[in-house]
């Protein structure tokens, strides 16, 4: 049993950051990847942030240069620091975690673990 459990989320406004942290339970894969996703009402879910470990990083262009993954080995928590967040950033965010992968697959490649989400609400 994989468990994931992200916090961090909240209301703030444009321009603003926030943090989110996403805990798991140790498991015993070498290589693996983790990610964050997001889900706006009424839109399609999207990758925003995918970490290899060890390894790269990728982010998708929505976000690209204003967040940044990144993962905590010997805490069990991963973290996505979001800045100069914009009002379409609103979404329920997600991390996810993936054992059959130790790189970052393409973003379509469904994880088969998931935390519970947390809202981020950003006011313009």
């Amino acid at each position: 049993q994989v468990n994931l459990a992200e916090s961090g989320g909240g209301s703030v406004q444009a321009g603003r950051s926030l943090r989110l942290a996403c805990t798991f339970s140790k498991w015993n894969y070498r290589g693996y990847y983790m990610a964050w996703f997001r889900q706006a009402p009424g839109k399609e879910r999207e990758r925003v942030a995918c970490i290899a470990i060890p390894g790269t990083t990728r982010y998708a262009d929505s976000v690209k240069g204003r967040f940044s993954i990144s993962h905590d080995n010997p805490s069990n928590i991963l973290y996505l620091q979001m800045d100069s967040l914009k009002p379409e950033d609103t979404a329920v965010y997600y991390c996810a975690s993936d054992y059959r992968y130790s790189f970052c697959p393409t973003s379509k490649v469904t994880p088969p673990y998931w935390g519970q989400g947390t809202q981020v609400t950003v006011s313009s």
